[in-house]
Parts: structure tokens; sequence; C-alpha cells
């Protein structure tokens, strides 16, 4: 009787099972998310994580795409302003010319260097390409009326993105422009 009381008085030391379980649970939950978004089966931007240049058959395989005749830069590291848009699939990228926007006197900087593609529908690569000067005219615009403390907020980028993405379709027509895509924003 006497060692079944000394064992009911002696603290009971916790298991560290569940600890341990629950960690390796959770490495194994970040690696496999990791891996599911970096490869693109989560969160591809609508295109059903689908890659580049490939479509799906109605057997559900993957395909190749059919070539469009249109030019891809696949393998091309640097498309250049100019050089007219890359077709991906279903989406084209123009490329932007860069700005550079002078700042008021005063501020800490006294440049910014400004560089953007927009992501449009393929059937309107060409169009939106020869609006280009209306585009920067509105960028262009909205970027030099901002105040440097608007340039140097935290959340300026968004803030601007979101503006100009506005601006640009606007101009362009909602159903011309997908996305902005900011390629450089530097103060000098």
């Amino acid at each position: 009787m006497s060692d079944a009381t000394a064992e009911a008085e002696a603290p009971r030391k916790a298991s560290k099972m569940p600890l341990i379980l629950g960690l390796v649970l959770a490495l194994a939950g970040g690696g496999g998310g990791y891996f599911a978004v970096s490869s693109g089966m989560l969160l591809s931007g609508g295109d059903g994580g689908q890659k580049a240049g490939e479509t799906h058959g109605s057997d559900g395989h993957d395909t190749p795409a059919k070539d469009d005749g249109h030019a891809t830069d696949a393998g091309h590291g640097d498309a250049h302003a100019g050089s007219g848009p890359v077709t991906l699939g279903e989406f084209a990228f123009v490329e932007l010319p860069p700005l550079v926007i002078s700042m008021i006197p005063g501020a800490q900087t006294t440049h910014l260097r400004f560089r953007a593609t927009l992501e449009v529908p393929a059937q309107y690569a060409e169009e939106v390409s020869a609006m280009t000067p209306r585009v920067l005219d509105a960028m262009n615009g909205y970027l030099r009326a901002l105040s440097a403390s608007d340039i140097e907020a935290r959340d300026a980028l968004l803030v601007i993105r979101a503006q100009l993405t506005r601006r640009v379709q606007l101009v362009l027509g909602r159903e011309k422009m997908r996305d902005l895509l900011v390629l450089e924003f530097v103060l000098t």
C-alpha cells in the first residue's frame, strides 16, 4: 500500500510526444505548401495551375499549346521596351519605357526611376502597344503630382500601383488590361 501511495503523490511528467508530432506535422505542411506555391500548383494567378505553353485537353492531360504565330521571349532574359509585346498563351506583356521623375526641391530624394509592364489579353497586345504614348502621359501626370511624403510612405508602392492601374484602365479600357506590374521603383 505504501508503493501505491508514493506513486500517487509523485508528479507525472507530461509526454513530449504531442509536441514533437505537432512540430513534425507543421514542418511537413510548411514544406508542402512552399512546394505547391513555388511549383505553380497554388496561387498561380487564375490560370488553373497551367504552365506557360501548356493547355489542358478534354481528357485532362497537359498538351503543348498550338503555335499561334506570336513570338515568345522564352530564354531571352531581357525584353527591351519598344521591342513589342511578349505573348504567352492567353495574355501578353507590353513593356513600357522607363520614366524618371524629378522630385520637388527639399525632398530627401531627387529622382524616382520607375519602370512597368502591362499584362494584357493577347488579342489586344498590338493595340495596347500602339497606345503607349497615352499610357505614359497618364502615368507621368500622376507620378509628377506626388509629393515626397507620398513616395516615401511605407505603403507607397501599393497605393501608387493601384492608382496607376486605375488610370491606365481609364485610358485603355478595363477589358484591355489585366494588371500593371512594377519592374523598377527606385528613389535616388
